[in-house]
């Protein structure tokens, strides 16, 4: 699992019928003090994020089957399955 920053979306009109109907955005992975690290990942949003959005990333091609209902592979590796509202660590509270 991959924690985030929704930063972008991605509008395509053509594309494989997994995605038809679905939301998908570009995540830049993140620590859990809001550090951007290195690279981007495109998933499809679960959840109804918005850009700037902290979430929760599942990064497995059989996490996104069984989330998105598919008994079958499909070529969807990323999906968003959470919006984070903060990250308390210690006695310490962060909120995004």
């Amino acid at each position: 699992m991959i924690l985030g920053k929704v930063v972008a979306q991605v509008v395509s009109t053509v594309k494989h019928e997994a995605y038809q109907k679905r939301t998908v955005l570009v995540v830049r992975p993140v620590s859990p003090d809001g550090v951007t690290r290195k690279g981007a990942i495109v998933a499809v949003d679960t959840v109804g994020a918005r850009e700037n959005d902290m979430v929760l990333v599942a990064s497995e091609g059989r996490a996104a089957m069984e989330i998105l209902g598919y008994s079958h592979r499909i070529p969807i590796r990323s999906v968003i399955i959470g919006i984070v509202d903060r990250i308390t660590r210690s006695n310490e509270e962060q909120t995004t």
